[in-house]
């Protein structure tokens, strides 16, 4: 896949240094994958929230963050839209 927005996930580690291994473990998985469906997605990550418009939310670091994302299968690309803390997560509007 095609991981478009990165500089979202680099801004993310500047504030939250403990997020680093796990962030760069996602992204180079990601990088590596080709998802043509959720079932794809889930059959790795078994407690990711999908969502409607191809939106997928991916836990981080046994679920202290939040990584909200947009998959085109078609394409072969993830958006990242935004990453937050579990806090965070919970007053984003969806």
């Amino acid at each position: 896949m095609k991981v478009l927005g990165k500089g979202i996930l680099d801004d993310f580690i500047k504030r939250h240094a403990d997020a680093r291994l796990k962030i760069s473990a996602w992204l180079l998985e990601a990088e590596e994958a080709m998802w043509n469906t959720p079932n794809d997605i889930k059959t790795r990550y078994v407690n990711a929230s999908f969502l409607s418009g191809n939106r997928v939310i991916f836990n981080i670091k046994s679920n202290d963050y939040r990584l909200e994302t947009k998959i085109d299968y078609q394409r072969q690309t993830v958006l990242i839209k935004r990453i937050g803390t579990h806090t965070e997560y919970d007053r984003w509007d969806f």
